[in-house]
């Protein structure tokens, strides 16, 4: 009898045993099937500036890492609201994320949308960038005193470009106007669909200055075609030394940088938060992430999660500031 009984819990204990290991084994199945199918990764702005390359940097190294494709598609539009608007709508199952940047810090406050940083699950900021003074080589401005002169002599007459209505480098270039004492309205501002485009209108003299940060402008500059005036930045860059500061240029003490970063729509599954920040850090720490960013003058910043999320909050908070100091909030 006793034998029968020991047996009979013995059964029953292997079989209790057996599920738990089971239903163990489909949990940890489940948690680690992510990713299973192509990813993609949806880029706000348009191919060919800083943040296409660097996403798409970023898209073709955590292929390798998580093993699954990254598919880059770029969603243009509305001064970046169509593509962020995506990443936050997004169904919340890992299979669509984006990168973020600094305007979704600066739409809601245009009233271009009600979207902010607490739309989103942020994974991680990779990169902070200041924002350029930049002009064509030919240009008989040498200085940014010199543009500054120009357009205080002749307002109206001189055209801004760089971004979409309202964006980080139509704020950087009204900031710089606002802190030398001339009204933003004086360099009339033509929207684009980023950095790259605008600085194509540059060099096709369709408008004359251009506000982005100088590594977008690189390609242009290296070709002899256009110039960096002025970096908006408290201290010269090392990739490129023999830009001065606003400050050193012309005394205007301003500054305004760009930032990046990845997120996914609000309500991220943890275990897919968890396994897409391990993988981009382990990506940005690389020495072929490093390089590339070195090499083509980008800042490296490193903030996951919740730092991401605080730093989201601080910018979009001065911004705000800024932006109803020079009249561009509503």
């Amino acid at each position: 009898m006793y034998k029968k009984v020991s047996t009979s819990i013995y059964k029953a204990a292997l079989g209790v045993s057996v599920a738990a290991l089971m239903i163990t084994g489909s949990m940890t199945s489940a948690l680690a099937a992510w990713p299973e199918r192509p990813v993609t990764l949806i880029v706000p702005w348009s191919a060919g500036g800083g943040t296409d390359a660097t996403g798409r940097m970023i898209g073709s190294l955590l292929e390798k890492e998580l093993g699954q494709p990254f598919n880059v598609v770029n969603r243009t539009g509305g001064s970046g609201v169509v593509g962020h608007s995506a990443i936050a709508t997004a169904k919340p199952d890992g299979y669509t994320i984006g990168v973020v940047t600094v305007e979704i810090g600066m739409m809601h406050w245009a009233g271009l949308t009600e979207l902010t940083g607490t739309d989103y699950t942020p994974i991680a900021l990779y990169n902070a960038d200041a924002a350029g003074l930049l002009v064509r080589a030919d240009s008989p401005w040498m200085s940014a005193q010199d543009l500054i002169d120009a357009v205080k002599a002749d307002s109206g007459a001189h055209k801004g470009s760089g971004t979409g209505q309202g964006g980080i480098w139509h704020l950087a270039l009204a900031g710089m106007l606002n802190s030398a004492g001339i009204s933003p309205d004086a360099v009339p501002w033509v929207p684009s669909q980023g950095a790259a485009p605008g600085l194509q209108e540059l060099v096709s003299e369709g408008v004359d200055i251009v506000t982005c940060s100088i590594v977008e402008a690189a390609a242009l500059i290296d070709a002899g075609k256009v110039k960096s005036l002025a970096i908006m930045n408290e201290e010269r860059v090392d990739a490129y030394p023999d830009v001065p500061t606003l400050k050193e240029a012309a005394g205007i003490d301003w500054s305004l940088a760009a930032w990046r970063g990845i997120a996914g729509p609000k309500g991220l599954p943890d275990e897919v938060t968890a396994t897409l920040t391990a993988a981009l850090e382990k990506t940005w720490n690389s020495a072929e992430f490093q390089e590339f960013m070195n090499g083509r003058g980008f800042g490296l910043v490193w903030k996951p999660g919740d730092e991401f999320a605080t730093w989201m909050s601080d910018s979009d908070a001065s911004l705000g500031k800024v932006m109803q100091a020079v009249g561009m909030a509503k």
